[in-house]
């Protein structure tokens, strides 16, 4: 039996803030409502949390060259809205907003198109 998709199907990946982004308490991040239940004993294995992860926040160049070299042609990713938006409301970020613009610039310069979510 053959498989095989249509011509215009696209290969990507995606993958959660809280899941992939570490540096939870870096450039001007506030916990969310994972970190307070990460945080809380007995509510993960091995007391695991999100405050490392993969380090996508320091590593997403190599992240994106890496896309690109799997021929990835989009990537979901969530945008974490404490990196943001740290008060819940009121100004931006400028940190949070610029680590998400220059990840976009790259996906874009890289031909993987970028599909957002916001958490």
């Amino acid at each position: 039996m053959s498989r095989s998709f249509d011509d215009d199907f696209v290969w990507g990946s995606a993958t959660a803030a809280y899941q992939i982004e570490g540096a939870a308490a870096e450039g001007g991040r506030t916990p969310s409502i994972w970190d307070t239940f990460s945080h809380t004993p007995g509510k993960t294995l091995n007391g695991d949390t999100g405050d490392v992860a993969v380090d996508h926040y320091h590593r997403w160049r190599d992240d994106v060259a890496l896309m690109g070299e799997l021929g990835l042609g989009a990537y979901r990713f969530s945008i974490s809205w404490s990196r943001v938006q740290p008060g819940g409301s009121g100004p931006l970020n400028p940190e949070g907003v610029r680590f998400y613009s220059d990840l976009l610039d790259a996906l874009i310069a890289a031909n993987i198109t970028p599909v957002v979510t916001l958490y």
